[in-house]
């Protein structure tokens, strides 16, 4: 980002002046958008057939004008499993490419907003290229791509109605609030980094699960607007209105806050950091990480925790180590299995699965220890603690409660070697 920050400032101050005062023209219905509730799930027409589109830079014709877009498609691609579809979209002056190679942070690493590593294979990803590199939605015209865009993708793979999904940084984020003002029957969550309200707002009345990320000390798009873009949520999903805290300044962290009281299925988390309007923050450093940054992790946190009514496609990696899994449960005791979906130098990312036995389970404990000194940077679907090498996890208040035969997961990404400890699993 760096390279660009310079023209990317110039212009966005530009952009932020006029749009904000005139807004575009929105409208409050486009014809052919697809209606259809949160959670609802439904077999796409690209579900058990051959994959009708491929990876790589597709163009489409929307509202009239050829607009083009690149798609990631998950290796070993399974037409059987209904795969979630994100949107990634790229910030003023940027582009599909940025958005799909993570170029301008760390290429691959960051890809999709550093959310493609993390994914392992369990999500589509769509890069769009916006006019003129932005997003000014005139007319509803961006709003209308993303629409045909569903429709195409939903029409050639197999897709998960319910698990469609949009974050993007600065302009790309004006345009996920976009989509969850105007699309909140059609996507189940957006993830809003460092946005403002420069792509309209059409409708904003219905409740979407909403993560809002923003810096501080941000002079492109004042924070101050972030806060009231979440706070629409806050209202729209029925949370309790609360300041959530946020870091001090000079501080280089950052606090996250779930707020309570919110409809069950919508939730508002929202995220601030000590930094100005940069994508990629890190802790105890100034400037972009995409290998150290703690976004991502939280955006697919916050994605993953939405499940369907369908099974969710299966991990397709190649394992470092071998799984390994605790004793099988018996009666309403649990068993944990940890296996190791994605390594890299230094690092590596885990999920681990929590089975019930015979009888249900309300709450459950995992615990390992370390074998050579790996350390968790970030969980996601449970809370953790530490005490040196042993690591006890809980679960999130969504994930308590299993049936019998029946499991839940969630996952970490940790620094070291690759491990997968033996895991116990106990509950009350």
């Amino acid at each position: 980002m760096s390279k660009r920050r310079s023209l990317f400032v110039a212009l966005a101050v530009a952009a932020l002046a006029v749009l904000v005062a005139s807004g575009p023209a929105l409208s409050s219905a486009i014809a052919g958008t697809p209606m259809r509730a949160a959670g609802a799930l439904a077999a796409t027409a690209g579900c058990g057939k051959a994959p009708g589109l491929a990876s790589g830079t597709h163009t489409i014709q929307s509202g009239g004008k050829n607009r083009s877009y690149i798609l990631r498609v998950p290796d070993n691609y399974d037409s059987g499993h209904p795969y979630r579809l994100i949107f990634g979209l790229h910030w003023l002056g940027g582009t599909a490419t940025d958005v799909a190679t993570g170029q301008t942070v760390q290429r691959d690493v960051w890809s999709y907003y550093g959310l493609q590593r993390l994914a392992n294979n369990s999500a589509i990803f769509v890069a769009p290229q916006g006019l003129n590199n932005g997003w000014a939605n005139s007319g509803g015209e961006d709003l209308t791509l993303v629409d045909d865009l569903v429709r195409q993708v939903e029409g050639a793979l197999c897709v998960d109605t319910s698990q469609l999904f949009a974050t993007g940084f600065s302009y790309g984020g004006a345009m996920s609030y976009a989509i969850a003002c105007a699309r909140a029957d059609v996507f189940r969550a957006v993830a809003v980094q460092s946005g403002g309200v420069l792509s309209g707002c059409s409708g904003g009345s219905q409740p979407i699960a909403y993560m809002g990320i923003h810096g501080l000390r941000d002079g492109v798009l004042n924070i101050s607007g972030g806060r009231s873009m979440r706070d629409r949520f806050v209202r729209n999903n029925g949370c309790a209105a609360q300041n959530p805290p946020e870091p001090s300044q000079g501080s280089l962290t950052h606090r996250v806050t779930a707020y309570s009281g919110c409809r069950t299925g919508y939730p508002v988390v929202w995220a601030a950091f000590d930094e100005g309007h940069i994508a990629a923050p890190q802790d105890g450093a100034p400037g972009d990480s995409g290998s150290r940054t703690w976004v991502p992790a939280e955006v697919w946190k916050f994605f993953s925790q939405f499940q369907s009514t369908t099974t969710p496609p299966p991990a397709t990696p190649t394992p470092s180590v071998t799984p390994t899994t605790s004793p099988s449960p018996i009666g309403g005791a649990c068993s944990a299995t940890v296996e190791t979906t994605n390594s890299w130098p230094g690092g590596f990312q885990s999920t681990v699965t929590v089975r019930a036995g015979s009888a249900p389970v309300n709450g459950w404990t995992v615990k390992w220890t370390w074998p050579g000194g790996q350390t968790i940077s970030s969980l996601w679907s449970g809370t953790h603690t530490v005490s040196g090498p042993a690591v006890t996890v809980r679960n999130a208040p969504y994930n308590g409660s299993i049936a019998a035969g029946s499991s839940t997961t969630f996952g970490f990404t940790a620094d070291g070697a690759a491990a997968t400890p033996t895991a116990t699993c106990t509950s009350p």
